[in-house]
């Protein structure tokens, strides 16, 4: 039995250390230490999770400390990730986004029941429902003024390549028309403060305004996510023929490289720092009062490297500043330099890091554009 049970564990390992399992099946995470015996995965511990939440599609165990039968490791053996990608990824639509271990909860849940639950993937042609070109429905909304969510119905239509939402149901002018391709979607359950968070940015006359919705159910709002994507990666298609699918897909929905509270002064650098919420997003770095605000207090545009943007830690020479937080951020453009503070030495790091990844970037034609509105505000 112990000679059975060694060559079974070997076996296992054998198994485990393939390069194609090397990776997470479901969100990329490097070194996974769990597997399903009934879809033949090696996924992370945080996916795991999830999978025991679907037990009548998936039975999970410890790869390091859970017993492994023989007929259990055969079957292993026989699937791994490139197996299941082939079969449960078959037909994942271009625009579909693919959750890494970074993102939250909810799109990873959302794409491993899609994957093995709903089986959305396996076969082609499938109708979905983020991919007929329009998508209606209610969505909660929370209020500019009065922070409270209400009820709202929104309309995304890819032939008027545009998403609008309606204060009534019955409404029929639109509150606001958003065009496709001014629009950013992200998931913010923590600042939203609810899971199913949602945040829309777009550009109106320049300038970002935000829009903080959710919905009850957790499909129903990453199907509004995936239904932006598609619409805006159609849009896409015409605007720009010759590009690749990648190129395009890489252009869809974009994290914020950065968040959180510094201090910053005003251009003459003798006012006193006033805390503000920063978003970075690309090369906007935008401040608002408080992080739900529909609109920023200000943006600074950071450009490259080459152009004369840089970042810096510490004060220019010859400021000095009257602030709380101590460690101070130095942001020099071709015409002012940007002062701010960060409460904790790693804090600016991570600041430092962000805006670095930004400034070593070569600039693209639309960012100079966008850099010379920025050089025309008053």
């Amino acid at each position: 039995m112990a000679a059975k049970n060694h060559r079974t564990g070997m076996a296992l390992k054998e198994v485990w250390r393939r390069e194609e399992n090397a990776i997470c099946a479901d969100c990329g995470k490097p070194d996974p230490d769990w597997a399903s015996y009934t879809l033949g995965v090696f996924i992370c511990l945080d996916c795991s999770r999830i999978h025991c939440n679907i037990p009548s599609v998936s039975q999970v165990k410890s790869l390091r400390m859970d017993h492994w039968d023989e007929a259990q490791v055969q079957f292993l053996a026989q699937h791994g990730n490139a197996v299941a990608k082939a079969t449960y990824e078959a037909h994942v639509p271009i625009y579909y986004y693919h959750p890494v271990h970074t993102d939250c909860q909810l799109l990873r849940e959302q794409w491993i029941q899609a994957k093995y639950q709903r089986k959305e993937f396996v076969e082609p042609g499938k109708q979905l429902p983020f991919s007929n070109g329009l998508k209606e429905g209610i969505l909660w909304k929370r209020g500019r003024d009065n922070g409270q969510y209400f009820p709202r119905r929104f309309l995304l239509s890819e032939r008027e390549g545009c998403l609008k939402y309606y204060t009534k149901q019955d409404a029929k002018e639109p509150k606001i028309v958003i065009k496709i391709d001014t629009i950013n979607a992200t998931f913010q359950p923590e600042k939203i403060g609810h899971p199913n968070g949602l945040q829309i940015t777009y550009l109106k006359d320049n300038k970002t305004r935000n829009i903080f919705l959710y919905h009850e159910d957790g499909k129903e709002i990453v199907d509004w996510f995936n239904a932006i994507r598609a619409v805006l990666f159609h849009y896409l298609k015409v605007a720009f023929p010759v590009a690749s699918d990648n190129e395009l897909t890489s252009r869809l929905t974009r994290n914020f490289l950065k968040e959180g509270y510094m201090e910053k002064t005003g251009p003459r650098q003798k006012e006193p720092f006033k805390k503000r919420w920063f978003t970075l997003d690309h090369r906007r770095l935008m401040y608002f009062k408080d992080p739900l605000d529909a609109f920023a207090k200000g943006e600074v545009f950071v450009g490259s490297g080459e152009n004369g943007y840089s970042v810096k830690q510490g004060l220019p020479v010859g400021v000095q500043g009257t602030f709380t937080w101590p460690f101070v951020i130095t942001i020099v453009t071709p015409d002012r330099d940007y002062l701010f503070t960060c409460e904790t030495e790693r804090d600016r790091q991570e600041w430092v890091a962000a805006f670095s990844r930004v400034t070593e970037q070569p600039m693209t034609p639309q960012e100079y554009a966008v850099e010379a509105y920025f050089k025309l505000k008053p």
